[in-house]
């Protein structure tokens, strides 16, 4: 038993047929795939449909203050920056040359970022530094003190933040045979200590050169 061929489409309707496609196409093209696969929704479509988080990764919800300490903070102070050059002398010039201690008053979880390096030495072993923090008590009250890091060498850069309300910073201490420079970079949350007051009893300068920073 034979069978008949199949008729063609005739060509007329199939040209008519032909763009009514195309236009189906690239609105699936715009209002599903490029939401779901590639986070482009240029019709809209995706956000109301929901298919832009299709392409959108797992979240998991982690607490900002999660093991009771806040990641985001405000501040009642503003926000600074300054450098500070601080000139020690050498070894045989006496403790009141080659060392001292310079820090700034912060508040509690106050934070500071800082970056210092020594100028005047190549040799790490001739630079001893000690970062640590304390209270300003009024007498007959404890103080509190904490320290963060000592050790020697010639660069230190990082991140603290308050503990407490007090006084945060370095003793510095040279013990080269040649006198050097503590160029230090300071921005965050904090003010600067007057001159001969606990924190800068040398009376260091912020803000100009190390030949006027020191009386």
């Amino acid at each position: 038993m034979s069978q008949e061929p199949t008729r063609p489409l005739a060509r007329g309707p199939l040209l008519a047929a032909l763009p009514g496609a195309v236009v189906l196409a690239v609105l699936i093209v715009l209002g599903a795939i490029l939401p779901a696969e590639f986070n482009r929704d240029p019709l809209g479509v995706g956000k109301l449909s929901g298919l832009s988080r299709l392409w959108a990764p797992d979240e998991k919800t982690v607490d900002p203050k999660a093991g009771g300490v806040a990641r985001a903070r405000e501040y009642d102070i503003p926000f600074r920056t300054d450098v500070v050059e601080i000139p020690l002398g050498d070894f045989m010039a006496g403790a009141d040359k080659s060392e001292l201690e310079y820090k700034v008053r912060m508040p509690r979880d106050a934070t500071l970022t800082y970056s210092w390096e020594v100028v005047g030495t190549t040799e790490p072993r001739d630079f001893h530094f000690d970062q640590h923090g304390h209270t300003t008590p009024k007498p007959g009250e404890a103080m509190t003190v904490a320290t963060y890091k000592q050790g020697y060498g010639l660069k230190q850069s990082g991140a603290l933040t308050a503990p407490f309300d007090g006084i945060q910073g370095w003793q510095f201490s040279n013990s080269s045979e040649k006198p050097v420079v503590v160029k230090l970079r300071l921005a965050g949350f904090y003010t600067l200590i007057p001159s001969g007051q606990p924190g800068n009893e040398a009376g260091i300068v912020a803000n100009v050169p190390a030949a006027e920073a020191r009386p």
